[in-house]
């Protein structure tokens, strides 16, 4: 959206410094938006300045490893959740819709299981279910020159994805805020089925395809906005 401020700033979190950019009035209900592995928060930048005319305040922060935020060498997908928590206290953001695409869908799952109270609304967007893969993703190789994220960070969550902790899916349950899922059809890297396992086990779930492949809110926006403002747009908002 022309003439949208973004500001781009950072903030002590978790014993990291973590970069995010902000739109929208700071008196605005807020909303964090959670990018996948190898993007940064830069990625919602089409996205973030529609939601931040509802009005909201818009967060997309770059994870650890991503981006400007710290590449500290030590990577776990509960240890970005943990960042997440650790960055919504120092903003002192109490409670806050979450839109996670990816590896930032399993973070903001993880963070919905953890802290509950602080997610009103959840938003996944084509996120595997925590289920070991069979066989396991071979190790990855390092492409050649600079990278915007730490190779580390890749190994590591590789790691975690060939065997997610089991509890990631036992405390699936815990998940009772009002959730929708955004699939991306058949010709996402992502299994299908696997969203649709989360969507049986969530108490409070919606889910809808949107035949775009793994990146939906890049290659569909208009319709993967309209779907998330519907959804985050009931009148019980309240600033946080």
């Amino acid at each position: 959206m022309p003439g949208m401020d973004t500001e781009l700033c950072t903030v002590r979190a978790n014993g990291i410094s973590l970069a995010y950019r902000v739109w929208g009035p700071q008196d605005a209900p807020p909303v964090v938006l959670l990018h996948a592995r190898g993007a940064d928060g830069a990625d919602w930048t089409e996205i973030a300045p529609v939601l931040a005319a509802g009005p909201r305040r818009v967060y997309a922060p770059d994870l650890r490893g991503h981006g400007r935020s710290d590449w500290p060498g030590a990577y776990a997908y509960e240890l970005m959740r943990d960042d997440v928590l650790a960055f919504l206290d120092a903003l002192g953001i109490a409670r806050t819709d979450v839109v996670g695409h990816s590896l930032g869908g399993a973070v903001a799952y993880l963070l919905a299981q953890h802290s509950p109270g602080a997610v009103r609304r959840l938003v996944l967007e084509d996120v595997p279910a925590p289920f070991p893969l069979d066989p396991p993703r071979p190790p990855a190789q390092r492409p050649d020159g600079d990278l915007p994220y730490d190779w580390a960070m890749i190994l590591a969550t590789d790691r975690q994805r060939n065997a997610p902790d089991p509890v990631w899916w036992d405390h699936m349950g815990r998940i009772t805020m009002p959730t929708l899922l955004i699939g991306g059809g058949p010709t996402s890297l992502i299994p299908q089925e696997q969203i649709a396992a989360l969507v049986e086990l969530l108490p409070d779930a919606r889910h809808i395809t949107l035949d775009a492949g793994h990146l939906v809110h890049a290659a569909r926006p208009g319709e993967f906005l309209e779907a998330v403002e519907e959804f985050l747009s009931p009148a019980d908002r309240t600033p946080s």
